[in-house]
């Protein structure tokens, strides 16, 4: 699950308090149905508000077995006891990254392409890739480009770490998904909405699609 507070906050909800509950919520939902990994993403944020975020969503998930990390920001993701950081793509090279973490934190990437997988891949220290945008979303409109998935197919076979797909993604496409050989998913609205039993068998059915047969 990645967060973005402007899906599921409530009206006049503009308050640093307001959001971090918003978020929580939503990522303790998430946490509770299955998932395995809830990334924060809340780049309006600043450092402060945003460990406080992750303070709230720590607490709120900590029943479960999720794990929590923070996009961008190593030194909230260490200060907050996050389990790992989520570069994007423009950001220094995880391997660069992996020599200030200490062991068994968590570092994913995002690419945009094969070249920008095999590049991420040799340089080292990244645990995951995450690639997108394979499908019209409400982020990325009819109009505005996506990559599909021959395009994640072709970084599904060009390296070795697990790639896991974003965009548009519901579970009626998961299939595909998997066919064109990713990991796993990440997900913005799918998480965001529904009765808790409607997420549980949201995540289960995504489950089954990723078992091996």
């Amino acid at each position: 699950m990645v967060t973005d507070s402007h899906l599921y906050k409530k009206r006049g909800d503009e308050a640093v308090n307001d959001l971090c509950a918003s978020v929580a919520a939503v990522a303790e939902r998430a946490a509770r149905a299955g998932v395995d990994l809830v990334q924060i993403r809340e780049r309006s944020l600043e450092a402060a508000a945003l460990l406080e975020l992750a303070a709230r969503v720590r607490r709120a998930t900590a029943s479960t077995a999720v794990r929590m990390v923070i996009n961008d920001r190593v030194d909230v993701a260490l200060a907050g006891s996050a389990d790992g950081v989520h570069l994007p793509a423009a950001a220094p090279s995880c391997a660069r990254v992996r020599t200030i973490v200490p062991d068994g934190f968590l570092i994913g990437r995002s690419v945009h392409s094969d070249i920008e997988a095999i590049a991420a891949e040799a340089a080292g220290g990244c645990d995951y890739l995450v690639f997108g945008t394979v499908y019209q979303s409400r982020r990325k409109p009819a109009g505005h480009s996506v990559a599909g998935l021959d395009a994640l197919a072709r970084v599904c076979r060009s390296v070795r770490l697990p790639v896991l797909a974003i965009g548009g993604i519901t579970v009626e496409r998961v299939p595909e998904v998997v066919q064109a050989g990713a990991a796993g998913i990440a997900g913005i609205g799918l998480f965001a909405a529904g009765a808790q039993a409607e997420l549980d068998e949201a995540v289960a059915r995504i489950r089954d699609a990723f078992e091996p047969s």
